[in-house]
C-alpha cells in the first residue's frame, strides 16, 4: 500500500496542531470574556445566564470523555454530550446556543485535535457547534407553554444535528478529496466515502442525544429544567 500521501497530510496536519492549539486556547478565553461581557451589561443578560452557561459547557464537555470511537481519523458516540448545551440553548435562544456551540467547538479541538488543513479546523470545531443556534431557535419560535416543549425540542434536536453532520461532510471531503485517509480510494467518490464515514459515528450519537431528550420531555424533566434555567 502507498503510504506517502497519508504519510504527508499526518505530517502537515502535526505541524499546524501546535499553531491552531495555542490559536484555540486564546479564542476559547475570548468567547469566555465577550460571554461575560454580554451577560454583565447587555440588556437582556444576566450573571446567572452565564454561569448556566459555564456549567452547561462543563457538563457537555465532561460527557464527550464517555465515548467510543468507531472510525479512525475523528468522530465519536458519546453519552449525549451535546444536550446540556442544547437544552441551555433551547432556554435562553439562538445567539446564546450559537456562542456556548463556539466555546464547546474550540474545547473540542484542545480535547483532540486532529486536522488537515486550517479549513478542516473552521469546519470541524468551529461552524459545526454553531448548530446550536437551530435549538434555541425552535425554542424561540415554537415554545409556548410549559410541558408542551417535545415536538420543538426534537426538531431542535434533528437541526442542530443536520447542521453538524454537513459540516463534518464537506470536513471530510477535504479529507477523502486530498487522499489523507484512504489513499487507494478514487477521490471522485470522497463526497459519498465522507457521508458514509460521517453517518458510521453521527447518527448512533444524534440517535442517543434524540432519545434522551424525548425521555426527559416524557418524564417533564425537561421542563423543570427549563423553568429552574429560566425562572
Amino acid at each position: 500500500m502507498n503510504y506517502t500521501t497519508l504519510l504527508l497530510a499526518e505530517e502537515v496536519s502535526e505541524k499546524t496542531i501546535d499553531l491552531v492549539s495555542l490559536i484555540s486556547i486564546c479564542a476559547v478565553a475570548a468567547l469566555l470574556l465577550i460571554l461575560s461581557c454580554v451577560c454583565l451589561w447587555g440588556k437582556n443578560f444576566n450573571t446567572k445566564k452565564i454561569v448556566y452557561a459555564a456549567l452547561s459547557v462543563a457538563l457537555s464537555f465532561a460527557l464527550s470523555f464517555i465515548k467510543i470511537a468507531p472510525v479512525t481519523y475523528g468522530g465519536s458516540i458519546t453519552l449525549a454530550s451535546m444536550v446540556p448545551l442544547m437544552i441551555y440553548a433551547y432556554c435562553y435562544g439562538p445567539i446564546s446556543g450559537l456562542v456556548t456551540g463556539l466555546v464547546y467547538g474550540v474545547l473540542q479541538f484542545v480535547q483532540d485535535p486532529y486536522i488537515l488543513v486550517p479549513i478542516t479546523f473552521v469546519l470541524d470545531y468551529l461552524l459545526a457547534f454553531c448548530g446550536f443556534f437551530f435549538m434555541g431557535l425552535m425554542g424561540k419560535l415554537m415554545h409556548r407553554e410549559s410541558g408542551k416543549e417535545l415536538a420543538p425540542v426534537l426538531i431542535g434536536c434533528g437541526l442542530t444535528y443536520a447542521w453538524r453532520f454537513v459540516m463534518h461532510l464537506f470536513s471530510g471531503f477535504v479529507y477523502f478529496d486530498m487522499g489523507a485517509i484512504w489513499v487507494n480510494l478514487p477521490t471522485t467518490s470522497a463526497l459519498t466515502y465522507s457521508f458514509l464515514y460521517q453517518a458510521v459515528y453521527l447518527i448512533p450519537d444524534f440517535i442517543i442525544s434524540f432519545f434522551a431528550l424525548w425521555l426527559l420531555c416524557k418524564k417533564q424533566t425537561f421542563s423543570r429544567l427549563s423553568d429552574l434555567i429560566k425562572s
